[in-house]
């Protein structure tokens, strides 16, 4: 089925129907699954679409992470999110989509005619975004730009989520709590309105907070040096993040 079209969706009892509307709509060589997680990236390797549609509602809160990690897999996939739902998915889980590179997002509620004109655009392999989504769309690039500067504290845990830290890590690296961590990292998350690590650490290049081309560790590959006792102080500390600091740099 090469550069024919994938659609994944969770309502088995519709497949049958989907499969014969797509066509009709001059979708080529339809084929729908229900399948998820690997299985899923197992057939897209397989057939190797030229298009994935995926239903919106496939798992509400964890779909667009199933799509982030298929398009870090499948780089070049054109794929769209659809919802056909009769309550309106959340502009912010629309937006987490595109935020993960899917091309499209349609939404049923825009109209039948605003929805038909995204899947023409999509069958000839251009994108579409929902009006509702690509108006939260501006208005977070709007807050992105009036976005205050970082904390040196958030900025050094954007430094190691870059190189591959773990919340717990990058606890224990900066001598605070795990709770400490994740409260800057919810901080950062409202202000740039993004709903994961992945999609923090690529605004946060887009803003030249850090940059795409330093360097990433996964794991331990340098040797820190042992954690300060208390009488160091704040002086102790400072100077064992500048040495992580000045290494990474």
């Amino acid at each position: 089925m090469s550069g024919g079209t994938l659609v994944v969706s969770r309502a088995e009892i519709f497949h049958t129907h989907f499969k014969k509307r797509f066509e009709e709509l001059g979708f080529a060589n339809v084929t729908v699954t229900a399948v998820e997680g690997e299985g899923l990236k197992m057939l897209i390797d397989e057939l190797k679409p030229g298009l994935v549609i995926m239903g919106a509602r496939f798992h509400k809160s964890a779909t667009p992470f199933m799509t982030s990690d298929i398009m870090r897999r499948f780089t070049d996939l054109n794929m769209a999110v659809v919802s056909v739902h009769l309550d309106r998915y959340e502009a912010d889980y629309g937006m987490s989509f595109i935020n993960n590179k899917v091309n499209s997002f349609l939404d049923i509620l825009d109209g039948l005619d605003q929805f038909y004109a995204g899947l023409a655009c999509i069958r000839e392999g251009k994108s579409f975004i929902s009006p509702s989504v690509q108006e939260r769309i501006d208005v977070r690039d709007i807050l992105l730009r009036q976005a205050t500067p970082e904390t040196d504290r958030e900025l050094e845990i954007l430094r190691f989520m870059h190189n591959g830290f773990y919340g717990n890590e990058i606890a224990k690296e900066l001598c605070v709590s795990l709770s400490t961590v994740n409260f800057h990292k919810k901080q950062m998350y409202n202000k740039f309105s993004v709903r994961n690590d992945a999609e923090l650490i690529r605004v946060a290049e887009q803003l030249k907070l850090i940059s795409p081309n330093d360097p990433v560790f996964f794991g331990r590959n340098f040797e820190l040096s042992p954690k300060p006792s208390r009488s160091e102080g704040k002086k102790g500390r400072k100077g064992r993040r500048k040495k992580v600091n000045d290494y990474q740099n």
